[in-house]
């Protein structure tokens, strides 16, 4: 959000993130969307009247029973387990900060968000996807589902949660609440 002079076009404002509300609704808005995402399918590929339909956490087991079990768990881990626990991680901390109570817990979550940020790349996932369905559009006829609509939505929202995030704001309200 940015404010200028109408006159000589200076700028009076700026906040290059959005407020607390609006960080807790975005969280809430991808956790709601999470869910979906992960559970229905993503792709249902009819390839010579075998039909199949898969979703993440089925492309992962699917990767380790083959027996590329580091990769099967990098696409959990990365694209399943590490998204979530951003998201909840972030949700939680929006919440003691608003209830100011649970200074130990928001003290530890703060210094270890960058690592679940590290962690969490849906954007690994969607370009795997998008490659996929590049390559199979030839051969197969794909059907996608409101899986797929809900982990496009996931990966837009968690991208702009992880924008929209700012560490050292954090730190600063941890520090205006628990005076440390």
């Amino acid at each position: 959000m940015r404010a200028f002079c109408p006159r000589c076009r200076s700028r009076i404002y700026d906040a290059p993130y959005c407020d607390m509300g609006g960080l807790l609704a975005l969280v809430i808005t991808a956790l709601l969307l999470y869910f979906p995402a992960n559970l229905m399918p993503i792709l249902e590929i009819d390839l010579v009247g075998n039909l199949r339909q898969t979703t993440v956490l089925h492309g992962a087991m699917v990767v380790m029973e083959q027996g590329f079990v580091l990769v099967g768990l990098a696409v959990l881990v990365a694209g399943v387990i590490a998204p979530l626990l951003l998201l909840l991680s972030i949700l939680t901390q929006l919440t003691l900060l608003r209830i100011g109570k649970g200074r130990d817990l928001l003290r530890w979550l703060l210094l270890h968000h960058p690592t679940l940020d590290q962690l969490s790349m849906v954007e690994i996932y969607m370009i795997s996807l998008f490659v996929s369905i590049f390559k199979l559009v030839d051969i197969a006829d794909l059907t996608y589902g409101w899986g797929t609509l809900c982990y496009i939505l996931l990966f837009v929202l968690t991208f702009y949660v992880q924008y929209e995030y700012n560490r050292e704001l954090m730190w600063q309200h941890y520090d205006e609440i628990y005076g440390d």
